[in-house]
């Protein structure tokens, strides 16, 4: 059950119509009665000397109220259970609303009439139902119910709420509200809930064609090619991204339609009624497949210091960040015996719209960049600690040297013998880490040091980590180091060669 308005004691015996003190009756015969708990109380309202009062989730009372015999009148309208014996009348759709919280459909039926809200918007029924429950002229609506975004038994999952009880919300079943409207319910896919779409419909009306309209990301996207007209693989980089964008919305209300079409069926057998697609006509659009034109395209941005680069780059930082040659995103305290040494490698430089990015909306900031492997790095200070944020290297330079040692700290540092410091390459969307993990083991750290062991330049993969790292590195990194330690290569190739020791 969803959690609503908490009830207290008359505040229950009001929605039961008891008289006061009834409900010590009613709860020593009704043991099915939704379980009360004390009400949370601050260290002031203590202080003061206030008692925790017995309180019940009003939601769980509502509910439980339409289930009861006596009570069912006083309980939530669409969960009453005669309505699965009763014989409705046909319904009558009486037209779109143009509601405050997202376009609706009415329909008058013999309870009433039903408001169904076409949008997930978060308490959107209960605010609906609040503001007819205030006015004058309730428009004759006696409940409104809204999408929850899902599926439930008998089709699209909905949160009800009564003209009676408006804070009350509860779960509805599209089921209920299809048999009292005696109608197949018109249903829009999430990106096509718009009202002049839904504006569109009525009883028999073909299924509207709507074209799906691009997102802020999007058009973003398409208005940032302007300022680039000299750089052709900028301009193709953010026409890509953008098209890409479109593409995945559109295979959004596909899945939508192609799911809920199939599973949006009430238990009688009548299936709900898509009443909007998008047009297939000249998609999906077209991607760029030379990837490194892309990388050219979002490596000028990244680097370049122009306010209008920041908010594409932004975008693509959180749609595709695989287009620029670097690692995830790391954040270290900068008080680290290795943070502090690799920290003295670095380089104060001009800012670029990477380190814009990496630098999100801190204040206090100074960029740097590792010229050795091209990491940019922000510093960041704030009024209780200072840290660095950067993006991991895919590959350590210096062709002569080996790794000498790892550090296990805020991340996995290696040091090399030419006596520079790295944070250890990773893929992007991996992560090292070590210490005891509950059954998992830190198969990715092993297996990337295992790599640099025998090729320090190697650009590293944790595919099939799980079965390549070895054994014995695998154990040793699974152990509760204190962070700072810093594990040799003699001991990292002692418990490397354990698993051939095993497997003899």
């Amino acid at each position: 059950m969803l959690h609503s308005k908490a009830l207290r004691k008359r505040e229950v015996e009001t929605l039961l119509q008891l008289a006061q003190g009834e409900l010590d009756h009613l709860l020593q015969e009704a043991e099915d009665f939704p379980p009360g708990e004390r009400e949370h109380l601050d260290a002031f309202a203590r202080a003061r000397g206030e008692k925790a009062h017995l309180q019940w989730e009003g939601s769980a009372v509502y509910a439980w109220a339409a289930a009861s015999q006596r009570f069912r009148d006083q309980g939530a309208v669409l969960l009453n259970p005669d309505l699965r014996s009763r014989t409705f009348a046909p319904g009558k759709w009486i037209g779109f609303q143009p509601t405050s919280v997202g376009p609706a459909t009415d329909w008058e039926t013999d309870l009433g009439v039903i408001r169904l809200l076409h949008t997930t918007r978060r308490a959107a029924a209960a605010a609906m139902a609040e503001e007819l429950s205030e006015t004058a002229d309730a428009q004759g609506v006696v409940t409104v119910c809204s999408l929850f975004g899902d599926i439930a038994i008998s089709g699209p999952a909905l949160i009800a709420a009564d003209i009676a009880q408006p804070q009350l919300h509860y779960e509805a079943q599209w089921g209920t509200v299809t048999k009292l409207v005696g109608q197949r319910l018109p249903w829009w896919p999430d990106l096509l809930r718009r009202a002049d779409v839904i504006s569109q419909w009525s009883p028999g009306a073909p299924v509207t064609m709507a074209e799906l309209l691009p997102d802020d990301e999007e058009t973003t996207l398409r208005e940032a090619t302007g300022p680039w007209h000299l750089f052709p693989e900028v301009r193709s980089a953010l026409t890509d991204l953008a098209n890409s964008l479109h593409n995945q919305r559109i295979d959004s209300v596909s899945s939508d339609v192609r799911i809920f079409g199939k599973y949006g069926t009430s238990p009688d057998g009548v299936p709900l009624l898509v009443a909007a697609q998008h047009p297939t006509d000249g998609y999906p659009l077209p991607r760029i497949d030379d990837r490194d034109l892309l990388t050219r395209g979002w490596q000028a941005l990244a680097s370049s210091q122009l306010f209008e680069a920041y908010e594409p780059l932004s975008i693509m930082m959180r749609t595709d960040p695989t287009l620029l040659p670097f690692g995830p995103r790391i954040k270290v305290s900068d008080h680290t015996p290795a943070a502090r040494r690799w920290a003295a490698q670095l380089r104060p430089c001009a800012p670029s719209a990477l380190h814009a990015v990496l630098a999100d909306d801190a204040q206090d900031v100074t960029f740097h960049r590792d010229v050795s492997t091209g990491t940019p790095a922000v510093r960041i200070r704030s009024a209780d600690r200072r840290s660095w944020t950067f993006l991991a290297p895919l590959r350590l330079p210096g062709r002569q040297a080996q790794l000498k040692s790892v550090i296990l700290d805020d991340t996995v540092w290696v040091s090399t013998t030419d006596g520079r410091i790295h944070p250890a390459p990773c893929t992007l969307h991996d992560h090292l880490w070590w210490g005891h993990g509950g059954g998992d083991r830190p198969t990715e750290a092993a297996w990337v040091i295992t790599q640099l062991m025998d090729d320090l330049n190697a650009e590293v993969t944790l595919a099939n980590h799980w079965s390549h790292a070895p054994q014995g590195l695998t154990e040793l990194l699974s152990r509760s180091h204190q962070p700072g330690t810093e594990l040799s290569r003699s001991a990292l190739e002692l418990a490397r060669a354990q698993q051939y020791e095993d497997a003899s």
